[in-house]
């Protein structure tokens, strides 16, 4: 493999040298926060931190963790960037939000400095997933409040590559724009790239690969580093498929997942200090090869919207071998969201894991299912009600029907009742895709 790098000093940094400038930049943001920021100043005070008792990262642990909700809660209070903010609005250059799934949406400012920062890490991500300045990217993903628009235009640009913002909802514009522009590169959801392949099949009556992509970067929802969904498209666009993660609160994307493929390298060596929990307890977990739990992020760099020990709700599985393409950082595979999580009898289940074995049956199905729940989780009385849509051509359902409950209970450990469905019925999703359908709620 060859190995290239957007800044080899940080990317191929033992730990043991970035640990000290992790440290240096961690107690001058400690300083900056408790001076700058009324949300953490009151948080401290409450919960009895002494400032002289924070002396660098080992001492993490003490400081109390941030809520989503907690930052909800101090816009509605202080709008419009809440008394986290530790900027004035007159230096702020930029407002992002989150998507709002899981709630209220929240606006995210970011100064000049912070849109620096954002740009170099976002781009050291993108570097690592394949893109170069030879790249004609094809960024089919909005570019309005979502952390993943402008911030990587920016990032693309600062790389050198060609960027062509189509944005959502605009297939044909795809089609037409990647064939004239030698499109090679396409930026999207997992989900919207299995609803372009289904779109050219059915609508220009030709086959994804045919669109010349030789490139698929994904993120913003789990799919590309699930097994069946990657393979899917890797084989629909004869294409590399590589995945990114980030956060609206913290960065736009802080992962990305290198040409060897073994999950998604940690891209933000100096500006964000991660650690791993158990995301029922709050343990600290060792950051070692194979550990699972959920990812809390501080930010060593940030002046609007600081966040100490943010609590991502994404629960990760670390990697920490070396890696054939000489980056040194740890790598993660995003396993699905702790808040979107289902128990069943005990059994912890992520819907991406269901689709990752609904999907494993093509062509017998679609890939397209969505779990149905009569009444608010995170708890589900067996057997499971999940949708899944087979294809045409599939003649014994009740056979189907039969192979997808006892795959469901042999990989996953849960009783299923999987209901088969047309091929059309369920919903297409262009950003991210929605895997639970709350029927109680009348959705």
């Amino acid at each position: 493999m060859k190995r290239e790098f957007l800044n080899r000093e940080f990317e191929t940094m033992k730990p043991e040298k970035l640990r000290p400038i992790q440290e240096e930049k961690f107690l001058k943001q400690f300083d900056y926060v408790w001076k700058k920021s009324p949300f953490y100043q009151k948080k401290f005070k409450e919960h009895g931190i002494e400032k002289r008792r924070i002396k660098g990262l080992d001492d993490l642990y003490r400081l109390p963790f941030t809520q989503k909700d907690e930052l909800r809660k101090s816009q509605e209070e202080h709008p419009p960037l809440g008394w986290h903010c530790a900027a004035p609005m007159k230096d702020i250059i930029r407002i992002h939000s989150s998507s709002g799934t899981t709630g209220i949406p929240t606006f995210v400012g970011i100064t000049k400095h912070d849109h620096q920062v954002w740009t170099n890490l976002t781009a050291r991500s993108l570097f690592a997933k394949g893109v170069r300045r030879t790249d004609v990217v094809i960024h089919a993903v909005g570019l309005t409040f979502f952390v993943g628009g402008l911030p990587v235009k920016d990032a693309v640009e600062h790389i050198g590559a060609a960027f062509v913002p189509i944005g959502t909802g605009a297939s044909d514009r795809v089609v037409v724009t990647t064939k004239r522009l030698g499109g090679n590169l396409l930026h999207c959801t997992p989900s919207y790239a299995q609803y372009l392949a289904d779109f050219v099949r059915k609508k220009q009556n030709m086959e994804p690969s045919e669109l010349g992509f030789r490139k698929l970067v994904v993120g913003a929802e789990p799919g590309g580093g699930v097994p069946s969904v990657k393979k899917r498209l890797q084989e629909d666009y004869q294409a590399i498929v590589s995945e990114g993660m980030g956060n609206s609160d913290a960065a736009p994307i802080i992962f990305g997942e290198c040409p060897a493929g073994q999950g998604m390298h940690f891209c933000a060596q100096e500006y964000i200090f991660c650690e791993l929990i158990d995301p029922d307890s709050g343990e600290v977990l060792d950051m070692k090869d194979g550990a699972e739990g959920e990812l809390v992020y501080t930010l060593l760099d940030r002046e609007a919207c600081p966040v100490v020990r943010f609590r991502t709700r994404d629960r990760i599985k670390v990697f920490t071998d070396a890696c054939e393409c000489g980056r040194t950082s740890f790598r993660i595979r995003c396993i699905g969201r702790t808040d979107d999580m289902l128990i069943v009898l005990g059994v912890n289940v992520f819907p991406s894991a269901i689709k990752d074995v609904v999907t494993s049956f093509r062509p017998r199905t679609t890939g397209d299912m969505i779990v149905l729940l009569d009444e608010p989780g995170p708890k589900v009385q067996p057997p499971m009600k999940i949708q899944v849509e087979y294809s045409p051509a599939e003649k014994n359902l009740e056979a189907l029907k039969h192979e997808l409950e006892e795959a469901l209970r042999d990989k996953l450990v849960f009783r299923a009742d999987v209901q088969l469905v047309a091929e059309g019925t369920l919903p297409r999703f262009e950003m991210k895709a929605k895997l639970v359908r709350k029927v109680y709620a009348g959705e």
